[in-house]
């Protein structure tokens, strides 16, 4: 399974961004998808994931209320849509395909990783 991210770029503070993660093909399995990120310097942090049936999301403490998880499953795609974006939340944002159909914010229970995108948040 290959993973795509696009919609990375330069935003200034307060801007949005909606990221997508296309799946090369369906894993096989009913799967949770998950984002994380990171940033210069600093470990790779939970942002997001959301189940198979997209019945439950979670979401880092620093971008809840910000940032939302979305999933088509008819086109092996998932979302997340950044909105009231800070400096801080510049890094590069990756997708992962978790082992279960329940995601989870450890790192070590995702099967498959995207390359990443680029988000800058600067004015």
């Amino acid at each position: 399974v290959q993973l795509q991210a696009s919609g990375g770029g330069l935003v200034q503070p307060g801007g949005s961004l909606r990221l997508s993660c296309a799946a090369s093909r369906r894993t096989g399995s009913n799967n949770a998808m998950g984002w994380f990120r990171q940033a210069p310097g600093k470990e790779r942090e939970f942002v997001a994931h959301i189940s198979w049936r997209g019945t439950t999301r979670d979401y880092g403490e620093s971008v809840k209320g910000r940032f939302t998880i979305s999933r088509d499953n008819d086109k092996d795609t998932v979302y997340l849509h950044l909105n009231s974006l800070k400096p801080e939340d510049t890094a590069i944002y990756y997708c992962a395909v978790h082992r279960r159909p329940l995601g989870s914010r450890w790192s070590k229970d995702y099967a498959y990783w995207g390359q990443g995108t680029q988000v800058t948040v600067s004015s």
